[in-house]
């Protein structure tokens, strides 16, 4: 029994393991990902034995008006399904719902859908969860959707950000535009607001950038691509970085504004599945992942 149980650890790092040993010892990865998800990914890189820099490219705050998004709760009934693309998403709907004295209850006749490992978020608000797609994207909310009867008669209603200053990332306008082809209802809503940062409080972390001391630039999502372009002047500040990007979906929206993107994780499910690419496909790049001399 003693052995069934260490060899089911496969993604585990014994923290015992010598620093050295690790896949990602001595590499400094930058982090992009706003302060509430940074420290999940920051994580995973340190297990891998990395350095984590942060920068936070953008952050996500709660609304300065919360007109639409009241409305729509108070007709909370009205939707079939209520589709969540983030754990902020998430988090800001049901604050709400608390600031309003709007019982929890209000969602159980609401089919409730999440991506990932937010799912254990939208469990842990309301103890309900209806549909976790195969394929963490809107894209396998879409293609989920699609397999069931009547699914065009239905009321959806979809918790997303409002983007200010920053082009908005297709991610959500192409998941309306996928759902109403199935003849589906769509309806809107901003909950909480994403942003960029001011490029002044970041000169030290974009000197690392330009002096290519930072191995690899980690983007979470396409809006922490967008911020960051407006932070550098061209592409050669960071060409002697290694660009990384979770999932399929943020690579290819990279590439769209310039980036050579060389590491893209398959499971985009969390940011374990993130750290695992990095430390991995690593590898392929030996000249900026090669283990450190056994000399030192």
């Amino acid at each position: 029994m003693a052995d069934k149980q260490m060899h089911t650890q496969s993604r585990e790092i014994n923290l015992l393991t010598p620093s050295k040993e690790l896949p990602l010892y001595g590499k400094r990865i930058l982090v992009t990902a706003p302060r509430n998800y940074v420290y999940r990914l920051s994580e995973q890189i340190i297990k891998q034995g990395g350095l984590p820099v942060f920068m936070p490219t953008i952050e996500t705050c709660y609304l300065s008006n919360y007109t639409k998004l009241d409305t729509a709760l108070v007709h909370i009934y009205e939707f079939d399904w209520i589709l969540f693309t983030s754990r902020n998403g998430i988090t800001a709907f049901f604050h709400r719902m608390n600031d309003l004295d709007i019982p929890i209850s209000v969602v159980e006749k609401c089919h409730l859908c999440a991506l990932g490992k937010d799912a254990e978020t939208l469990m842990s608000f309301c103890g309900k969860v209806d549909l976790i797609p195969t394929e963490s994207s809107p894209a396998g909310i879409v293609a989920e959707l699609a397999k069931l009867p009547q699914i065009h008669e239905k009321k959806v209603l979809i918790p997303a950000p409002e983007v200010v200053g920053l082009p908005e990332p297709d991610v959500v306008p192409n998941l309306i535009t996928d759902l109403q082809k199935l003849g589906i209802e769509v309806t809107r809503v901003p909950t909480y607001i994403t942003q960029g940062l001011n490029t002044s409080i970041y000169s030290i972390e974009l000197n690392l950038v330009r002096q290519g001391i930072i191995d690899v630039i980690a983007f979470s999502s396409t809006a922490e691509v967008e911020s960051f372009l407006t932070m550098v002047n061209s592409e050669s500040d960071y060409e002697r970085c290694i660009i990384a990007c979770f999932g399929p979906y943020t690579a290819a929206n990279a590439q769209k504004l310039g980036m050579n993107v060389s590491i893209v994780s398959a499971d985009y499910s969390s940011f374990e599945g993130f750290g695992d690419a990095m430390s991995t496909t690593g590898y392929a790049y030996a000249e900026f992942f090669t283990l450190s001399s056994t000399s030192d």
